[in-house]
């Protein structure tokens, strides 16, 4: 039985088609996949599914009745819940008060909405605490309360925007329980995500949108994801792997005993100490909250160290304001490009100003007195055409880019000047496959021509691929150690959670162990990291 069907669904914006003659049908109890390259359409089609924009032609039917909606309420009424890539959760509010905030009317506010929480927790397996502060929970926790929130809504449809971006292998492994148990209740899942590989292990069935428009459908158990790259993209997947070392002995960041403390007392980083040379990628792994956002803070200069010291090349820049670092040649790709990397509101030009106010193009004259439009624009233009940026214009504002049109905008940013050393946190979180591989084409060509670059992912393949060294970072510390070249995925994920300390190595299995076969092998699953923020 259908839950969802949508026919002919066309969106046009000034100077752009989103969507053309869009069709997709989502059955019951499944897990349908969206797949497709950044600015293709997807999140526009969500957002009209969501009540968030009205198409300019084709119908929706929910369970088999046709509907218009004009706002997310109508959506949600009729059993459509969206959890969106950017959580939409107050972190000093409790998960409670998160999960009834504009729902008051449904279980009220006190027992009867505790108790209906802890029941739909219990139900569909999320380890949901209502009294718990938002602030105090992991990135995977935050999730799971998301789709309570939904599911608190009465969805019975879930629309899942790149719900794995920030998660590690094990982390994944409980979100696709909780899938799989939504899926036996009855639910219907709409995922989409840019990771094929977990697309096709999780979908019932997968669409996929190129430019606007559906070009096909796939089974994933007769689907490889090299098949499923050449229908989005038209081309084969790329890999991050990197085949020549670069390093060389200069020194370009050097950290040393660096130490942060939050008003409390507790420690946010201790001890951390660890040196990038020219032409080498310092890999980072980590679980979210674990002080990789504090670490990048301090080293662009939003924080001030308790003690220790920072030094780039020969200068301790320990005491320096962001400005002069910037200037100095520190390039920044923020986790979060709403937040730290754009002004939505602002058109792409001004934007690529952002950070560099004070240098060449943005500035004329010596004294950098005079901001230079013009040349701004100029070079803006230039970012468009090198980095593939999919906008109508420059004048367009940074909001009406997809997610993965922003990110290439902000790498295109720092990237055009040519910074010694380079913080990339995430920088291919929530872009297509062709967009990654320009943004590693582009890390790579830069560390060979000498950058330094920290590099913080929670795409565990990404960061082995890239890295030259790997350390990982827990609980404020540095706790251990890997070679990129014999390091798996799932050997870096345990050590991440603190499971594992010191050099890591890589273990084969035993010869009894690979002979098994799936069905004599005993069925485990890894434990998901705690999520409390440590």
């Amino acid at each position: 039985m259908t839950a969802v069907e949508l026919a002919g669904i066309t969106k046009r914006f000034p100077g752009v088609v989103a969507n053309h003659d869009i069709h997709l049908t989502v059955r019951k109890g499944t897990v349908h996949a969206l797949v497709g390259e950044n600015g293709a359409g997807k999140s526009t089609l969500m957002k009209i599914l969501y009540g968030m924009q009205k198409p300019d032609e084709g119908t929706i039917a929910i369970d088999g009745e046709q509907v218009a909606f004009s706002s997310p309420a109508d959506a949600i009424a009729r059993g459509i819940g969206m959890v969106h890539q950017h959580f939409m959760l107050a972190d000093n509010l409790t998960v409670l008060e998160n999960v009834v905030l504009g729902s008051e009317k449904l279980y009220g506010i006190g027992g009867r909405a505790r108790r209906k929480i802890l029941e739909i927790s219990e139900r569909y397996g999320l380890d949901v605490r209502p009294d718990v502060l938002v602030e105090n929970l992991g990135v995977a926790a935050r999730q799971r309360v998301e789709i309570l929130k939904v599911l608190y809504r009465g969805a019975r449809t879930l629309i899942l925007d790149e719900p794995t971006a920030v998660l590690v292998p094990q982390e994944v492994d409980a979100l696709f329980a909780n899938l799989r148990e939504l899926k036996s209740e009855g639910l219907s899942v709409i995922f989409i995500s840019h990771k094929l590989g977990e697309v096709l292990s999780v979908a019932d069935e997968i669409t996929v949108i190129r430019r606007g428009t559906t070009v096909g459908t796939a089974v994933p158990a007769e689907t490889t994801p090299r098949q499923l790259a050449e229908l989005m993209v038209g081309s084969e997947l790329p890999t991050p792997e990197t085949s020549e070392s670069t390093v060389t002995d200069r020194p370009v960041l050097t950290v040393k005993d660096l130490r942060l403390v939050a008003d409390g007392g507790k420690a946010l980083l201790d001890d951390i100490s660890f040196t990038i040379h020219a032409g080498e990628v310092l890999g980072l792994a980590g679980v979210e909250g674990n002080g990789q956002t504090e670490l990048v803070e301090a080293l662009i200069g939003l924080r001030h160290a308790d003690s220790g010291t920072i030094t780039l090349a020969e200068d301790e820049i320990t005491a320096w304001p962001t400005r002069r670092r910037r200037e100095q040649g520190v390039g920044y790709i923020p986790e979060d490009r709403h937040r730290h990397g754009l002004l939505l509101e602002a058109p792409l030009w001004e934007n690529r100003i952002l950070g560099h106010v004070t240098e060449e193009p943005s500035t004329r004259g010596k004294r950098h007195f005079w901001l230079d439009p013009k040349a701004a624009q100029a070079d803006t233009r230039r970012i468009v055409e090198e980095y593939d940026v999919r906008t109508p214009g420059i004048d367009v504002t940074a909001a009406s880019l997809s997610g993965g049109n922003q990110q290439k905008l902000i790498v295109g940013r720092e990237m055009s000047h040519k910074p010694r050393f380079l913080i990339a946190a995430h920088p291919t979180r929530g872009v297509d496959v062709g967009a990654q591989a320009q943004i590693w084409d582009q890390i790579r060509e830069a560390r060979r021509e000498g950058l330094a670059v920290l590099l913080i992912s929670a795409d565990l393949d990404e960061l082995i691929g890239l890295s030259d060294t790997l350390r990982v970072i827990y609980n404020g510390r540095l706790v251990a150690d890997a070679d990129p070249a014999t390091i798996t995925p799932e050997e870096l994920g345990s050590a991440m959670t603190g499971a594992a300390s010191g050099h890591l190595e890589h273990e084969e299995a035993p010869a009894d162990a690979l002979a098994k076969t799936p069905a004599d092998a005993p069925a485990t699953t890894a434990d998901a990291p705690e999520d409390e923020a440590r």
